[in-house]
């Protein structure tokens, strides 16, 4: 028996967020669901928990069907309580013995148990609230962004989790997190604002499977215009015919041609246009160095002089892009930290040459003022004017009327947006990111590698988008646990090492 059928179901907010949608969910369906920002996942979601209604359509629910959701946000009112109370919060009276349970399934260490919620990391924060839903035992978990704030461990603890799932246990999840679909999900919905397709694949998978419906939809209905015209054509001539010689048969068949006409155009179905969140595009600058980025030998230390690991000679080439990789805690963010040093000119370990031009993104958006507003920060820091301004905002999806709001005011994608905006306004040789895709749906992390790869600008980038990380590196530093000499960063030849023993590498610490 079904857990759940969706007929004709659609939600409209102002434009169709989704319309047309039929699907029908069974016991132990993995579903992931896919579509652009702002486009319906996190609604769709609300409305299968019953917490919205549907504009058009129905949803039948199985009786007595237990459902619970991941949201993306903490839920008002948790964060003050203990990860524990967080949890206990969720189960009857008298059965706190299964609040313990939840939380050790999901490995969250003893010491951060009685800790406020708030006191914790986001990734923390995220098993914690995914205990709540679990201790329930539902039917169906839905999941809205399960990854985000999650490092390659947690990802991998998280994943063991649910691959450790009753079988009968149904999941929807609305992720951007390519590879972590394609590890988890055996359906994939894509959510269009109509007739939204189904495929019994994992997520790559069915792209391309959906890449081919909508080319054959897209040839089929070019075929279905061209022989409509066709019929009109013979249509006009046999009415010419018709008027001259008086006849009225030739009349009745001109209608008849030009009915079948219009039915074929009514019928006809375009190819699928997304409506894009916003365009990524990057502009760079030549640079005529040798090598951009030069490190000495040196060790990498924390600042209370603790040694973080031992760094050889090396070098960033003009193309070159180089992926760092290492634990929390390793020190990436230390050597980046370094590296940013050289970019303003100042003395240290890591040297950058007269011409790089940098641009430099990091997770936290730490260059953006919050209090700014989007057409204020663009006009003050590049010499566009007003025009060029708002047409450069509203290209990557920043609205006439929000590029005048502050930028608190905006969501974390379009932000996220703004900056990669800035970025290609630089015009910048050398790019330093670090995790560039969070906030990025799959349309504008496919877009960033896209200009990544074809401009030809070095990289230095630190991310846990393990597809972003293949798709884009051409160099690899690990910095590796230590033995006897300690932690060391070294060069290899592919990420996979690396993500395999993260992904299966137990999680510890707050």
């Amino acid at each position: 028996m079904s857990l759940l059928t969706l007929k004709d179901a659609g939600i409209t907010l102002g434009a169709p967020l989704f319309a047309q949608l039929d699907l029908t969910l069974s016991p132990g369906d993995r579903l992931a669901l896919v579509a652009p920002n702002g486009r319906g996942k996190s609604t769709l979601l609300q409305a299968l928990m019953g917490q919205t209604d549907l504009t058009t359509g129905q949803i039948t629910r199985k009786r007595g069907l237990v459902t619970g959701l991941l949201a993306q946000d903490v839920p008002g009112g948790l964060a003050s309580l203990t990860a524990r109370e967080v949890v206990l919060q969720a189960v009857d009276e008298g059965e706190d013995w299964r609040a313990d349970i939840a939380l050790d399934e999901l490995e969250i260490p003893l010491a951060l148990r009685d800790l406020p919620l708030s006191g914790l990391s986001g990734g923390w924060q995220r098993l914690v609230l995914l205990a709540r839903v679990a201790v329930r035992e539902p039917d169906l978990i839905l999941m809205d962004e399960p990854t985000n704030h999650l490092d390659l461990a947690r990802i991998g603890q998280l994943q063991r989790w649910l691959l450790n799932l009753p079988r009968a246990t149904a999941l929807i999840i609305a992720s951007h997190d390519r590879a972590f679909l394609d590890d988890i999900a055996t359906r994939t919905l894509f959510l269009r604002d109509r007739l939204s397709p189904v495929f019994a694949l994992p997520y790559s998978k069915a792209q391309m499977a959906l890449d081919e419906a909508d080319a054959a939809t897209g040839r089929q209905h070019d075929l279905d215009l061209r022989a409509a015209r066709q019929l009109r054509r013979q249509a006009a001539k046999l009415k010419n015919i018709g008027i001259n010689s008086g006849s009225d048969l030739l009349i009745t068949k001109t209608k008849q041609l030009t009915d079948r006409a219009a039915k074929i155009e009514a019928a006809a179905v375009p190819g699928f246009k997304a409506r894009s969140a916003g365009e990524i595009r990057l502009e760079t600058s030549d640079a005529h160095a040798r090598a951009l980025i030069h490190v000495s030998a040196c060790d990498v230390t924390a600042p209370d002089g603790r040694r973080l690991f031992r760094c050889p000679e090396l070098w960033i080439s003009p193309g070159e892009r180089v992926v760092l990789m290492g634990a929390n805690g390793a020190g990436k963010s230390r050597f980046l930290g370094l590296v940013a040093v050289a970019l303003r000119g100042e003395v240290g370990p890591i040297r950058a040459a007269p011409s790089v031009v940098a641009g430099v993104a990091d997770q936290g958006l730490t260059g953006l003022d919050p209090k700014a507003t989007p057409h204020g920060m663009i006009t003050a820091r590049f010499d566009l004017g007003d025009q060029a301004a708002r047409t450069a905002l509203a290209g990557v999806g920043i609205s006439v009327a929000m590029q005048t709001s502050p930028l608190r005011a905006l969501s974390g994608g379009q932000k996220a947006r703004l900056a990669m905006l800035i970025l290609r306004l630089q015009r910048p040789n050398f790019f330093l990111l670090d995790e560039p895709t969070n906030h990025l749906d799959i349309e504008g992390q496919e877009a960033l590698e896209d200009e990544l790869t074809t401009k030809g600008a070095a990289t230095l980038l630190v991310s846990h988008d393990r597809s972003l990380i293949r798709a884009v590196g051409t160099r690899f530093w690990w910095i590796e646990p230590g033995g006897k000499g300690g932690a060391k960063l070294t060069e290899v030849d592919s990420p996979e090492p690396f993500i395999a023993r993260m992904l299966q590498s137990p999680v510890a610490g707050p």
